[in-house]
């Protein structure tokens, strides 16, 4: 049998280049090696060479952390060239790329959300520092303390900022639009972090464990992440009910935006009283995430070692689904 050959597609233009090298080097070492030749091919700027020698494989893993594979832009380009990819298609990626328009557009579902405020950086850049000082007490009049300011496209944490008191708030706006040009104002909500990670093939949907994240750091900043800042337990620590009711509404948000591959979908839970049991406990998305980091540590292939699957069969069924008649 011939080998299909395996594009893995990192890089990228954001702050989260260098992570996404990471997760492909991940995913090149999980794949079968008796069925795939694959090779990582580095996205950086209008680098058309790299672009054409994607057009050489018969399949590309997208795991671009940013702009242009996590936003739309990539799979529109693999569309046109009639090469499957990984990931969900143009629209679902736009939708899930912006934050606050996928976390509204799933709430008229009824997915649960924090209320978040929206900035645009055309109109901030248009108002003097005066009425900067004035939107931002504005803002947190409205939306409450503690708050997370963040950049609407960014990812990894950056440009991300727990605002504690209101005189952050001001510098929290301005680092998280070094990101990019929209930011998002978000109400803090107490509880447990979790995160899952689901897949679906023609023939098999399947719901990993979940993760319950925990850090002694102001929230799951860059440091817990890639830094070791942090205990991911995997299983979460959490009723059954609770479990199965989050990995129902992961699948149920699958098919809501259209997902293809593996996505992840991070929540926090919180509850009316000190008791985590039963109806009490609500489901809050944070993000959903189309593209998510794929290293030896990273939350799919700890969830998927937790399942007692194995990360190269997983990595085979969302490739051979597209080659599927």
């Amino acid at each position: 049998m011939n080998k299909r050959k395996i594009a893995i597609v990192a890089g990228g233009d954001s702050s989260e280049h260098d992570v996404s090298l990471r997760s492909a080097a991940g995913i090149l070492s999980f794949l079968d090696k008796e069925r795939y030749e694959a090779e990582i091919i580095e996205l950086k700027g209008a680098d058309r060479h790299a672009l054409q020698r994607i057009t050489e494989f018969d399949f590309a893993y997208i795991t671009i952390h940013g702009t242009p594979g996590e936003n739309g832009l990539l799979q529109g380009y693999l569309e046109m060239m009639h090469i499957p990819y990984s990931c969900c298609n143009v629209l679902a990626a736009a939708l899930t790329f912006n934050k606050y328009a996928c976390n509204h557009y799933l709430q008229g579902f009824g997915v649960r959300i924090s209320p978040s405020i929206l900035l645009r950086k055309n109109d901030w850049c248009c108002l003097e520092q005066s009425k900067k000082e004035e939107r931002a007490q504005q803002i947190i009049q409205e939306i409450g303390l503690p708050c997370f300011i963040k950049s609407n496209v960014g990812g990894s944490s950056f440009g991300c900022t727990k605002v504690k008191h209101i005189d952050q708030a001001l510098p929290a706006i301005e680092t998280a639009f070094k990101e990019g040009d929209e930011v998002i104002c978000e109400t803090f909500m107490a509880g447990t972090e979790i995160t899952c990670g689901v897949y679906k093939t023609a023939t098999k949907a399947v719901a990993f464990p979940i993760t319950e994240v925990v850090t002694g750091n102001e929230f799951f900043d860059y440091n817990a992440k890639y830094n070791g800042e942090v205990q991911e337990i995997t299983p979460a620590r959490i009723p059954d009910e609770v479990r199965d009711r989050v990995q129902a509404e992961t699948l149920r948000i699958y098919d809501i935006i259209g997902a293809q591959g593996i996505i992840r979908v991070d929540y926090i839970l919180t509850k009316d009283d000190a008791q985590c049991t039963g109806d009490n406990v609500q489901i809050n998305l944070l993000e959903v995430n189309t593209t998510p980091g794929m290293t030896a540590t990273s939350f799919i292939p700890q969830q998927v070692r937790a399942a007692g699957l194995d990360i190269k069969d997983v990595l085979t069924d969302i490739i051979e689904n597209k080659f599927r008649k």
